[in-house]
């Protein structure tokens, strides 16, 4: 890792990855199917880089669903579709999905933020999870009651607690893995996430002796400046200082790894884009093929160029950062 100076406006992305002697990002055979499948969400929280709350209404429809998994289908090297939101589960073709996904073999990670086993209507998702070995990975800011719901909302915590033994009773997180159980933890304010294998000793360790819950990885994210905490830096007059520190501790060997370079992101109405982030900042796929519907197989965009902003030194600041937590 290179420390450079602090700027007074954030640097071109592309540029420092050319200082440190990296070329400009480009897509290897994607593996990975994202799928943003609605903005409604039952909480609003702080850091939500897609600003989903109960008031939004956006949602897949059912033929954009039938492209993914005709898609899928015809891409016979993806195999992970991470399903998220907002709250992917308030969704009313949610299981639809699941099980067409499943049925042709793939895995399925839905993104929950484990109040949703609670809402009306979804009494029984963790049994439907459950037996159709859907990978859960659950956001979890931290083991302290204060710290989650100062960024979560208020009773938050006692129904994640409740949530995360809900689904260890039906096998998530045991040491076979048949039913995989991760957590999700992102900073409170603008600072790098600690290091992660020593916060996954300790979460694992709180979790267990406060709680008796058990579970398999913890993936630490750093917050994204954009949208809903993007503001809120603004508000605080953070933003710059909080860019500075991300552009400071950019790490090649993060860009190296960072996720879009084997996924691809799906908006609620069927557009492509190089990651979820980018999804929500409207930053297109460069090139043609923008849509599900310009494709005859995901393969199509190996090679392709990824787009890039000043956002994208959150993913590759410190030990990185991206949906599957630390990168280095």
């Amino acid at each position: 890792m290179c420390p450079m100076s602090v700027p007074a406006s954030s640097p071109s992305f592309d540029a420092v990855l050319s200082e440190h002697g990296r070329a400009p990002l480009v897509r290897r055979r994607v593996t990975t199917l994202q799928l943003n499948v609605t903005l409604r969400c039952n909480l609003a929280c702080h850091h939500c880089h897609v600003e989903s709350s109960p008031k939004r209404r956006e949602a897949m429809s059912e033929r954009t669903i039938a492209r993914v998994i005709e898609l899928l289908a015809a891409s016979p090297g993806v195999h992970t579709v991470d399903i998220t939101g907002g709250a992917p589960e308030m969704h009313p073709q949610f299981r639809e999905l699941v099980r067409g996904v499943r049925a042709l073999g793939r895995n399925v990670i839905d993104r929950c933020n484990l109040t949703i086993l609670f809402e009306p209507g979804h009494a029984d998702l963790a049994e439907f999870l459950a037996a159709h070995q859907v990978s859960v990975v659950a956001s979890l800011p931290c083991y302290s009651k204060e710290n989650v719901e100062k960024q979560r909302g208020k009773n938050v915590f006692d129904r994640s607690i409740e949530a995360l033994r809900k689904l260890n009773a039906l096998g998530y997180g045991a040491a076979d893995g048949a039913r995989r159980l991760d957590l999700v933890y992102n900073p409170l304010g603008p600072s790098l996430p600690p290091e992660q294998v020593a916060l996954e000793a300790q979460y694992r360790a709180e979790l267990r002796e406060l709680f008796g819950i058990e579970f398999h990885q913890l993936y630490t994210i750093t917050n994204m400046p954009i949208k809903r905490f993007g503001d809120m830096l603004r508000r605080r007059k953070q933003y710059t200082e909080y860019m500075s520190l991300l552009v400071n501790h950019f790490n090649a060997d993060a860009a190296d790894a960072v996720m879009c370079r084997d996924l691809v992101s799906v908006s609620h109405d069927g557009r492509l884009f190089d990651c979820d982030f980018n999804q929500a900042l409207e930053l297109p796929l460069p090139g043609a093929l923008g849509t599900l519907w310009d494709l005859e197989s995901l393969d199509a965009l190996e090679g392709g160029a990824i787009a890039t902003a000043s956002h994208c030194f959150a993913c590759t600041a410190g030990a990185g950062s991206s949906c599957g937590g630390a990168l280095v």
